[in-house]
């Protein structure tokens, strides 16, 4: 089984700030980095150091060249990266002393995806294989609807959200992965309970793997929903939290764990990526995952709540 990930590239500009920016106000950055980013780029990195098997479909503009090697050394096929005249995707990320962080994104070469392009990367997969999606792309409703008739399943992260994504037919996703700021653009709810309800009553054959920050993750279907606490760990920086969550979760679905189990292994993994600096650089390797997860302890027991 192998993933294809049609997935953004950025380059991210980082800065440490006391607060975020507030509207008319100027204030002095003592820090800034650049990282190789974006939410693509990231989930297959995290999916590769897992151990999975990544294959990364995307555009990049010549001044992002180097993220082609950022993706090879952890082991992601880049055969299907294109190169266009278009400057990369970038995004400016402001880090509070928190660890919390806000972010202005630039699409660039990542809406750069045509269908023949993405009916060329497709025919080189079979119904065996996984389509990963986030919404840092263009022709996202395009590429799930040309997977679906495949066969394949589909996992779709909805982030950024954009009125875009009302558009999609989430009968044709097999797993949606959202934050609580998504589930409330999709469902108008706030209550993690019953954001997974609006989902079981309108989508019931969606499975829906619902973070929520620091409190923990939650995964509900039409026959079960389980919670799963975070752990406490100093917080640097959150930028790649959600992505690394999201590349280990599927290591350990299609590795057959159990639900609370591979809820446990992504958010120890999310866990070690918010203790350090960078998106992509702070993504752990599974080896790290696996001898952290013994020493982390949740704050909480995983719990299977009632179906409503």
């Amino acid at each position: 089984m192998n993933i294809i990930n049609f997935g953004s590239c950025n380059i991210d500009y980082v800065y440490k700030l006391s607060h975020f920016v507030k509207p008319g106000e100027t204030i002095k950055s003592d820090n800034l980095n650049r990282f190789p980013g974006g939410k693509g780029l990231n989930q297959s990195i995290a999916a590769a150091r897992s151990g999975l098997k990544v294959y990364h479909a995307g555009c990049i503009g010549k001044d992002g060249e180097f993220l082609k090697n950022v993706l090879t050394e952890s082991h992601v096929d880049i055969t299907y990266l294109k190169i266009s005249d278009v400057q990369t995707g970038h995004a400016i990320i402001q880090v509070d002393d928190k660890g919390e962080n806000c972010i202005i994104l630039y699409s660039g070469s990542n809406y750069m995806l045509d269908k023949d392009y993405i009916d060329y990367v497709l025919r080189e997969f079979s119904s065996n294989d996984i389509v990963l999606l986030q919404n840092e792309i263009n022709n996202v409703e395009y590429i799930i609807e040309s997977a679906y008739k495949k066969g394949m399943a589909v996992i779709l992260n909805p982030s950024p959200f954009n009125n875009a994504l009302t558009k999609v037919n989430l009968d044709m996703v097999s797993i949606l992965m959202l934050n609580e700021i998504e589930g409330f653009e999709f469902s108008r709810e706030t209550e993690p309970t019953k954001i997974c309800n609006y989902f079981k009553s309108k989508y019931p054959n969606l499975k829906i793997v619902l973070t929520l920050g620091s409190e923990g993750s939650i995964y509900s279907d039409k026959n079960e929903t389980i919670f799963c606490p975070s752990f406490s760990v100093p917080v640097i920086d959150t930028t790649s939290a959600g992505d690394t969550f999201t590349g280990y979760f599927i290591c350990g679905m299609i590795n057959g764990m159990k639900t609370y189990e591979t809820l446990k292994f992504a958010s120890a993994a999310s866990a070690l990526a918010v203790s350090k600096n960078g998106a992509s650089s702070s993504i752990p390797y599974k080896s790290e995952v696996e001898s952290a997860i013994k020493k982390l302890v949740p704050n909480k027991q995983c719990l299977i709540l009632p179906q409503k």
